[in-house]
């Protein structure tokens, strides 16, 4: 008798190690070789194709970050401490005096404020002089190293601009809150200076500094936020920011009382004057401080502060958040084509 061979590779046989998987597109093993792919060319594997086609989804395309910006940049919490630690490191790499440098900047503006304004032109008479001038440069040097720092932000960080996914108003954010670091030395030296005048300070005295801190907080961001996308175009604007900061020195009841607005420009212009919001901040912490360092308080009060001053200052709030809002949806508008231009 004939033995008739058999043939364990014929995949018509279906041997052991067959490959009758293979035909539904699976992977037979072939004495322990590779069989065809699965989804292979086969009727079965052009079906899961079709299959796996079904599931694709149609959705518009949504962008990164949905949420406003301002919303998003504190979203980002990490992030944005992480470039306020670096800007402020960078500020005192390699000073000896570091963080000293904080109290001694607005400490030399003081004296200098005080000398020329205070003792060659005369302005001694005027209460505790020295607690007027320094309430509005607290003020003064809290508004402008914001809006200064603020524009020159995007363009300063480019390359963190042209390569991270993040809200681009986290830069001007990070400049003002390096700014606000600073305001607290330049307040500690407000109150020593004030218990040297004597200072008696009443419950209003935190309602007053904070009120004006959010007042120049906003209205600074807002700016900045607007400059700074403008500088990015055109980098002009970084000299007009430096030319508006040096007019608001002089703009604010600092070097000056608000009595001589008054009584050389009228009631009139001297309302406007108050529409100024840095002016109101200016009031606000002259309030908190200098009021209390005078001979008689309530009669500083009286006349050497506007009527309705609390009325001023909570206008002045809204106005600046108001400005707030606006300058993110200018921002908006202009951010797409900011990674463009930064060369």
């Amino acid at each position: 008798m004939t033995e008739t061979p058999s043939h364990p590779e014929d995949p018509s046989e279906g041997g052991p190690t067959g490959a009758s998987e293979g035909t539904e597109g699976g992977a037979g093993n072939r004495g322990g070789g590779k069989g065809p792919r699965k989804g292979g060319r086969g009727p079965a594997g052009r079906a899961g194709a079709g299959r796996q086609a079904a599931y694709v989804v149609d959705a518009p395309l949504t962008t990164p970050s949905p949420s406003p910006g301002l919303v998003e940049v504190f979203r980002h919490r990490y992030l944005l401490r992480l470039l306020v630690r670096r800007e402020i490191q960078a500020r005192y790499s390699g000073s000896f005096l570091g963080l000293l440098w904080s109290y001694i900047n607005p400490l030399s503006q003081f004296l200098i404020y005080y000398v020329v304004f205070g003792i060659i032109m005369g302005r001694n008479s005027v209460e505790a002089y020295a607690v007027h001038v320094f309430c509005g440069l607290v003020v003064v040097h809290f508004f402008t190293e914001t809006f200064n720092a603020g524009t020159r932000s995007i363009v300063r960080n480019k390359a963190l601009v042209r390569k991270m996914a993040v809200p681009k108003e986290m830069f001007p954010v990070a400049s003002m809150l390096v700014s606000l670091y600073h305001v607290l030395p330049q307040v500690v030296i407000l109150v020593v200076v004030c218990l040297f005048y004597g200072w008696t300070p009443d419950p209003l005295v935190p309602v007053a500094l904070l009120l004006a801190l959010a007042i120049v907080t906003c209205l600074a961001t807002a700016l900045a936020i607007v400059f700074s996308a403008a500088n990015v175009f055109f980098r002009d604007f970084s000299s007009v920011v430096s030319i508006l900061t040096n007019v608001v020195r002089f703009g604010v009841p600092m070097i000056y009382p608000f009595r001589d607005v008054a009584s050389k420009l009228g009631d009139t212009l001297a309302a406007v004057y108050l529409w100024n919001p840095i002016a109101d901040a200016v009031l606000l912490v002259q309030r908190a401080f200098w009021v209390g360092a005078t001979p008689d308080p309530e009669a500083s009060a009286a006349t050497e502060l506007p009527d309705h001053l609390w009325a001023y200052g909570g206008v002045m709030l809204v106005v600046s958040a108001v400005s707030l809002v606006l300058a993110q949806l200018i921002f908006r508008r202009l951010e797409n084509k900011i990674p463009e231009r930064l060369t």
